[in-house]
């Protein structure tokens, strides 16, 4: 069987120019604001979620939503989509 050819790898040669720390903007903290909206809609979704299944069906915005039993829930969603939200929101939290 033949041996294959051996391949020369070129030298390798760093960047000409590196960022200084002038061109490299360091990302501060979250503001307060965006901290709060954060963790609020997380609460406002559990709070949701909690107050239809203890009283959905005193509540005349939740049981226009579904809470009657004998169509499709949308309290589930607006609940999950509320948590889901600040969820996402913590990936851009520093």
């Amino acid at each position: 069987m033949p041996k294959s050819k051996v391949r020369k790898k070129s030298v390798y040669t760093p960047p000409k120019q590196k960022p200084t720390p002038a061109q490299v903007r360091a990302a501060g903290p979250s503001h307060p604001a965006y901290i709060a909206v954060m963790f609020g809609l997380m609460l406002l979704g559990l709070v949701w979620l909690v107050a239809n299944y203890l009283a959905g069906e005193k509540i005349p915005l939740m049981v226009a939503l579904g809470g009657d039993g004998h169509s499709f829930n949308y309290n589930f969603v607006v609940g999950f989509v509320l948590i889901i939200s600040g969820l996402l929101m913590t990936m851009r939290w520093r």
